[in-house]
């Protein structure tokens, strides 16, 4: 699996999980483990979310567009978070 397409899983599970998810607490913690663990499993780093921590909005916007059917905002949210995730992980001396 290349990174676009996992990119694209990781989105379209994420907001599925969030929308099928019937409690309003820990469905955004819970849905960030699932994510880390579909990235592990593609060979990837753990998930560094703390750039959402800035934006949350966009973390709201993305989840609203895909609910109406369109991925493309938490694509583009989860490509930047990947990205941020590998440059931490070969900052660190973790490479991926």
């Amino acid at each position: 699996m290349n990174d676009e397409e996992l990119i694209k899983a990781i989105a379209e599970c994420h907001v599925e999980f969030i929308v099928i998810h019937p409690f309003r607490e820990g469905n955004g913690r819970l849905g960030r483990v699932l994510s880390t663990v579909m990235a592990l499993q593609a060979d990837m780093p753990v998930l560094d979310f703390s750039i959402l921590e800035k934006n949350n909005d966009r973390y709201f916007k993305a989840i609203h567009a895909g609910h109406a059917g369109d991925y493309e905002p938490m694509k583009l949210l989860f490509s930047d978070v990947l990205e941020y995730s590998i440059e931490q992980s070969f900052q660190t001396g973790n490479d991926v």
